[in-house]
């Protein structure tokens, strides 16, 4: 994929024009993906993620990063805590903002080291993409984790987008795909995973997970902690 989210997070960073970000999807017109979003500071973050940032221990990976905002207070606190993102562009940005510990890799293919905590924010989740996506990420993330250690992610329940009552037959209803599009170039189409909880629990269960849902908020969107059964 063209590192276009990268490039729109860069730009923005350098003050290089007033370029919008857009995302193209299958149910509705485009949309306008705020790039000023992925740069907030601790007053601007909602409390779900106030609450997730709380939950992490020991070290800490950060996957899909983005401008590394929640790494540097997870660092500024203390914590040891690890940037990861798939974005050449994302990661020269978080070095330059001043996050101590980045690396540019690829979640599914990553080995090297083990954590106390996995911190994936902002529907960070969706990059499993489907259902299937999500139980090989749950299996790789077992072992990426320290003994004790945690899983923590936040999602939403999109039935909203068909009235509350998603088609029942057919692909999962929070699979969708996406296209970025930045200063007339285009991605590929993605798939982007959004998951309601009561499916999560099934498939964290059956992955040998125990998932306690730790915050709900009102726009259908929440917080999960997922700890081992097994490893």
């Amino acid at each position: 994929m063209n590192d276009i989210f990268g490039q729109a997070i860069f730009d923005y960073y350098k003050q290089n024009g007033k370029h919008k970000l857009w995302i193209n999807n299958k149910y509705g017109p485009k949309e306008e993906m705020p790039v000023d979003v992925f740069f907030r500071d601790e007053d601007e973050m909602p409390d779900l993620e106030l609450l997730a940032l709380k939950r992490c221990k020991g070290n800490v990976l950060d996957i899909g990063a983005g401008a590394g905002s929640h790494a540097l207070i997870l660092q500024n606190t203390g914590l040891d805590v690890t940037a990861m993102d798939i974005s050449t562009l994302a990661v020269a940005i978080m070095q330059q903002r001043g996050v101590k510990k980045v690396i540019e890799a690829d979640i599914f293919s990553y080995r090297q080291q083990q954590y106390d905590t996995l911190l994936l924010m902002m529907n960070g989740i969706g990059l499993c993409g489907t259902l299937d996506g999500l139980r090989k990420f749950l299996q790789h993330a077992k072992r990426l984790l320290k003994p004790g250690g945690r899983l923590l992610f936040d999602s939403s329940d999109i039935a909203y987008l068909y009235d509350s009552h998603p088609p029942k037959h057919g692909d999962y209803y929070g699979e969708l795909s996406y296209q970025y599009i930045y200063k007339g170039k285009k991605t590929e189409w993605f798939k982007w995973l959004y998951i309601d909880a009561e499916t999560l629990k099934r498939i964290a269960i059956e992955e040998k997970w125990l998932a306690e849902v730790l915050y709900n908020d009102d726009m259908d969107q929440y917080l999960v902690q997922l700890t081992p059964l097994e490893q």
